[in-house]
């Protein structure tokens, strides 16, 4: 594998991280967003999976015909809620 190009500004970015003692050298900081990036992937595929999984149940119980209407005043009073809650974190 060829040697990886980065802008200037990330050069700057690892050689502050290096300059600071957070690590070593630079290449220990590549390897650790490499890392994170990897685990960031793995957690967006665990939760897409879910998701599909979510929606596989949604979409058999709708053919079964286990379906209720929609009550549109509940799922907004839910979502106001639920913007409520995200506004105090």
């Amino acid at each position: 594998m060829s040697p990886v190009a980065l802008p200037p500004d990330l050069i700057a970015f690892v050689q502050d991280k290096v300059s600071s003692g957070s690590y070593e050298t630079e290449n220990e900081v590549i390897r650790e967003a490499l890392r994170l990036l990897r685990e960031r992937d793995q957690v967006r595929e665990m939760r897409l999976a879910a998701l599909r999984s979510e929606i596989q149940v949604g979409l058999d119980e709708s053919a079964r015909g286990q379906v209720a209407p929609l009550d549109m005043d509940e799922i907004k009073r839910s979502a106001a809620e639920m913007l409520l809650q995200n506004k105090s974190r």
